[in-house]
């Protein structure tokens, strides 16, 4: 049994080990920041409806505080015109009943729009905060990215060194050097032997030539032949 587990945790692990190298982490960092541009699109937009039933919200809590705060001064001018006589009592007093009871129903939605602008007015601050949460994501991985590329590029440069480093064989190289040295040596001892060899070559005549001066004794002949000529006592000079 444990033979089996053992071999179990072993695929386990050349699996994942197979599915880290299919990995390119560059690709996925560039999809993460892709997808964290997408919910940014999207909290944007959610976040401009959100703003817009707050606005919303707010002008018609201000709608309905108006409304509230008009049917209260028409309940007060038909009770004046009342007293002044203007008006029947009776029928000024149901005219501001009724006007109070809008004044009543507008006060309530005053109360249920104020309810719903600040539940508004908190869904907008919680939005923004992820708005500038994604943000700050983004710019950071953006940045975690320009890293993550020169990383990239530093580790490719130095593994294709340290191969290129890895493949020479330093015995070898020696070894070559060693034949070459041979060779010189073999190059110079042929030179060498060329060179003994054209001497050995050489004639007595030339050996005996070498041994005085020729061309100082036929310089001497020449005097004298050339004084013969001129009638030049060789004992005058």
């Amino acid at each position: 049994m444990n033979f089996f587990k053992r071999l179990f945790k072993i695929g386990e692990a050349e699996a994942h080990s197979a599915i880290d190298k299919m990995e390119d982490p560059i690709k996925m960092t560039e999809q993460g920041i892709r997808d964290m541009k997408t919910d940014l699109e999207k909290s944007l937009e959610a976040l401009a409806q959100v703003k817009a039933l707050a606005i919303r919200a707010k002008n018609e809590t201000e709608d309905f505080a108006a409304r509230a705060e008009d049917y209260q001064q028409k309940a007060m001018l038909i009770l004046k015109k009342a007293q002044n006589g203007d008006l029947d009592t009776a029928e000024a007093d149901r005219l501001a009943r009724e006007a109070l009871v809008k004044k009543e129903e507008s006060m309530q939605h005053v109360t249920r729009t104020k309810g719903e602008s600040d539940k508004f007015d908190k869904s907008v601050a919680q939005l923004e905060k992820n708005v500038q949460e994604i943000k700050k994501n983004i710019s950071k991985w953006e940045n975690e990215l320009k890293t993550l590329k020169a990383r990239v590029k530093v580790s490719k440069a130095t593994q294709n060194l340290n191969k290129q480093m890895a493949e020479i064989d330093g015995s070898s190289t020696v070894s070559m050097l060693e034949r070459m040295k041979d060779k010189v040596n073999q190059e110079e001892a042929l030179a060498e032997a060329y060179g003994d060899m054209a001497n050995s070559s050489k004639s007595i005549d030339d050996e005996i030539n070498n041994a005085i001066d020729v061309t100082e004794v036929n310089a001497a002949d020449d005097l004298a032949k050339l004084k013969e000529q001129l009638g030049i006592d060789n004992k005058d000079a």
